[in-house]
């Protein structure tokens, strides 16, 4: 395996990616109808309340910084690919304001969450105006395959919703596999990682490697998960901005607790009898789940999971055949993504 290293930190990487895609992401949305501009500046932290000017964040950009390098590691360009890193951001951002009209949550990036201040209606509305966007990106942009691109993102796009379907019906159910969960957090995290790769290698000229650069970013989502998940069990609180054990909380079947819960081990089987049963978790009771979920080998389990993913990934990187050093710097992306163990 190659050993490429970047020159550039990932956070370096990041704000250079935000640089090139921002003033794009905005001259879209800024072109949108009003009443779905004005949402979707909010959200994006653009804007406050009021509809006056804001210097919100509007997040990290990592899906577009992939975009931008996987273009580059083919032998192209990081500015040829920006439509897609809009396509992609466009897209992402869609699936956020529908994730919290459906969870509920009423604050992101530590800002009220569109729908709590627009109204349901108008969050889901504007979200589909963003996957409108992304498809005029896409369309309205020079591309070596603009059919091909469209593919891609719509891919994408069926398969995130058929893994945030499978997550929302997970919550009703009591006999969730690891399989499913696997095919599940595919779905919902790595399929516009993967395709965001892709959208890169076809704006890069490298459609021949395209399904490389996809199963790298596919396999890098599923890791990202999984940390994400052990995060939302253990993780510190003042770095992920949750209160400790609060996945636990409210009895979230994240990878490393199904993976306890399938286990086959009396921890695992007596997490079953405290879990699977209505209510949140109180008291003493989230600490003592993630005791048994750590018995039961889900916690480990997770991590090597992970690890492995992650080997898959740099291994389908280096099949690409890519530029050095933005492989490098792909490589450096992998590392922030699935290294969040603060």
């Amino acid at each position: 395996m190659s050993v490429e290293t970047s020159a550039r930190s990932a956070a370096e990487i990041l704000a250079w990616s935000r640089g090139l895609v921002e003033p794009a992401l905005r001259s879209v949305v800024g072109a949108m109808p009003p009443a779905m501009r004005g949402i979707a500046e909010f959200h994006f932290g653009w804007r406050d309340e009021a509809g006056r000017a804001a210097a919100g964040a509007g997040g990290k950009s990592v899906r577009p910084a992939l975009t931008l390098l996987a273009a580059e590691a083919s032998g192209g360009t990081a500015a040829a690919a920006v439509p897609a890193a809009v396509a992609v951001e466009l897209t992402h951002n869609f699936s956020l304001l529908h994730d919290d009209v459906m969870d509920g949550d009423r604050t992101r990036r530590h800002r009220p969450t569109a729908w709590t201040v627009f109204g349901v209606s108008a969050a889901i509305l504007a979200g589909d105006a963003l996957l409108a966007g992304a498809y005029e990106a896409l369309a309205e942009a020079p591309s070596p395959d603009p059919a091909g691109a469209v593919r891609v993102l719509s891919r994408a796009v069926l398969e995130l919703v058929e893994g945030q379907s499978a997550d929302t019906a997970f919550e009703d159910r009591t006999d969730v596999t690891l399989a499913e969960c696997l095919a599940m957090a595919g779905g919902k995290t790595g399929a516009l990682l993967g395709g965001a790769c892709a959208l890169g290698a076809l704006y890069g000229g490298g459609a021949g490697r395209a399904g490389r650069y996809r199963a790298f970013g596919e396999r890098l989502g599923l890791a990202f998960q999984l940390v994400d998940d052990l995060l939302g069990i253990w993780g510190d609180p003042e770095v992920t901005g949750k209160p400790v054990h609060s996945d636990l909380r409210n009895r979230k079947k994240s990878l490393p607790v199904v993976a306890a819960l399938t286990s086959g081990t009396p921890a695992g089987e007596e997490l079953a009898a405290l879990y699977l049963r209505r209510g949140a978790l109180a008291g003493d009771e989230p600490a003592r789940a993630a005791a048994l979920i750590e018995a039961a080998g889900g916690r480990a389990w997770a991590a090597a999971e992970a690890d492995a993913l992650v080997a898959g990934a740099l291994t389908e990187l280096d099949a690409a055949d890519p530029v050095p050093a933005a492989a490098g710097e792909l490589r450096s992306v992998a590392h922030m993504l699935t290294h969040r163990d603060h």
